[in-house]
């Protein structure tokens, strides 16, 4: 199962863009051999300053044809990381051939886009940085993978 992490505004050069990109090569390495990954990163950004709604469009656009969408959203679903790696197991096995995390940037997520998601999931009630949002997600698909890989990386 492909991940797609489609998420609004670029990473420059720095502590961020580092974390991600190390979590991702990461989980490609331990979720290959359980049909988890590539992990994709596909950044947009909004030039026009169209606001929330053109935010949204870009990220309808860089989500793959019959992909299932996870939002990022302060109002999702707040999930153990446990519960968090077995629902990634699920959608695998039920046959997802891609799945896609949407976040928001700094104005989070257009209502439409909300409405239309197949799941929501939150890093709590604290509202993040957009950009540190990618960073905790990527950190927990490594960590589902390492769960579903019965690794000792995660120790709860």
């Amino acid at each position: 199962m492909r991940v797609h992490i489609c998420a609004v505004g670029r990473l420059r050069a720095g502590p961020e863009r580092e974390l991600v990109q190390d979590y991702l090569t990461r989980f490609d390495r331990t979720g290959r051999p359980l049909g988890l990954g590539p992990a994709i990163l596909a950044e947009v950004e909004d030039k026009k300053g169209g606001g929330m709604e053109a935010e949204a469009a870009l990220l309808a656009r860089a989500v793959p044809s019959g992909a299932l969408t996870c939002l990022l959203d302060e109002r999702g679903k707040s999930l153990k990381s446990p519960d968090f790696a077995d629902q990634l197991g699920r959608w695998r096995d039920a046959g997802r051939q891609d799945v896609a995390f949407l976040i928001g940037g700094a104005d989070g997520l257009a209502p439409e886009l909300r409405q239309g998601a197949d799941f929501a999931i939150s890093f709590g009630r604290m509202v993040w940085p957009h950009l540190l949002a990618r960073v905790m997600l990527t950190e927990q698909l490594y960590r589902a993978a390492t769960i579903l890989a019965g690794s000792p990386y995660h120790r709860a």
